[in-house]
């Protein structure tokens, strides 16, 4: 198939998105042409829905009127009908880890983005603003009760919503720095994740960074102050054209990677354990302390027990020598025993089985 059957290609969202910059941010290494369009109208929105199940940012419209959903999904897809150029690495053990790295990203910074966006009033009232112009523009009301009521419904859903409280706002934010960081670090030694050339951990590591750390007003400050490299790197992967173009990857895991994989195991995984013990007792609201945080009434998430699945199936699809490899470093780094501890997972195959076509509602709708 050639990329010119499916243009042009329509990402519906937002220009302030996590999980629309990461899916610009893909598409613009691949050398994918793309427009994006602001889900603006609720004649737009019912559009999305009927066609995705969802109207979670971004939705996809391709070419040829078929509708796409869930920036993972979508990826996955692109890469293979599209192989050429490879953005998610070919080398097995390579795959795994950025897949990994894309689960982290995607579900666990999650949290202190929206933290940081939602929290403080400056970030609420530049987010708010720019929503309601970009995506609420069409509403008969002010544009105060615009902003109030996406700031109302942002912090209702995904900050003291989802389990953060104001006295543990300060270890929410140290998941901040400590990647902060664990980044500047790398991008001290070299342009990209996993070397000179772009990959899906750079694309996935976007999500977080480019439409809310280093976008929004708190968080980008101390980016811009503390952790200069990164903010070099989420410009220059935002320039990024195709990825054949740029160079090669190193090989295997690098050890610098060892402070973030430290991070999955001894957080991201146990808290994915918590939910998975949520939907089994059927709990839509937990409590959970991960890493000396407690979250109180934190909001289950079906669509993350399928994430859970989704990488031991990777795992388990690796061959037989890079097993023991990855389960070396998985080891090493805490992450083994919470990612097969639940022998069983509650997965709704409802909720993803027709990804990235259409999802069964799979998590909240959101303005992220």
């Amino acid at each position: 198939m050639s990329i010119d059957a499916l243009l042009p290609i329509t990402i519906y969202g937002s220009s302030i998105s996590y999980f629309t910059g990461k899916l610009e941010n893909y598409f613009r290494i691949k050398g994918i042409p793309y427009q994006l369009k602001g889900l603006t109208t609720p004649h737009c929105m019912k559009r999305v829905k009927q066609n995705t199940g969802s109207t979670q940012m971004p939705a996809l419209l391709l070419g040829d009127g078929r509708w796409m959903t869930d920036s993972t999904a979508i990826i996955q897809w692109f890469e293979r009908e599209f192989p050429t150029p490879a953005v998610t690495p070919i080398e097995p053990i390579q795959r795994f880890f950025s897949l990994l790295l894309e689960d982290y990203a995607d579900e666990w910074l999650w949290r202190p983005a929206m933290h940081y966006r939602w929290y403080y009033p400056e970030g609420s009232l530049y987010a708010s603003t720019h929503l309601a112009h970009e995506l609420a523009a069409d509403l008969p009301l002010p544009v105060f009760l615009k902003r109030w009521a996406i700031s109302r419904r942002q912090r209702n859903g995904y900050t003291v919503g989802d389990g953060i409280r104001r006295d543990q706002v300060p270890r929410v934010e140290a998941i901040f720095h400590r990647t902060l960081e664990q980044l500047e670090a790398i991008f001290r030694q070299r342009p990209f994740l996993l070397g000179a050339v772009p990959s899906l951990a750079d694309v996935a590591f976007s999500g977080p960074f480019y439409r809310h750390f280093c976008l929004d007003p708190v968080p980008a400050q101390i980016v811009r102050q503390q952790a200069p490299g990164v903010w070099e790197w989420s410009a220059r992967l935002a320039n990024c054209t195709r990825q054949s173009e740029l160079g090669i990857l190193l090989e295997g895991i690098p050890a610098d990677w060892g402070p973030i994989l430290n991070e999955v195991g001894q957080h991201y995984l146990p808290y994915l354990c918590e939910n998975i013990d949520a939907v089994k007792k059927g709990h839509q609201r937990f409590d959970a302390e991960i890493g000396g945080v407690l979250y109180r009434g934190a909001r289950w998430s079906k669509y993350r027990v399928w994430c859970l699945q989704r990488l031991r199936e990777e795992y388990t699809a690796l061959p037989e020598q890079d097993q023991q490899l990855a389960r070396s470093l998985l080891e090493q780094h805490s992450c083994w025993e919470p990612m097969w501890r639940h022998k069983q997972l509650p997965v709704d195959a409802d909720i993803c089985a027709r990804l990235p076509f259409f999802s069964t509602a799979k998590m909240l709708d959101v303005y992220d």
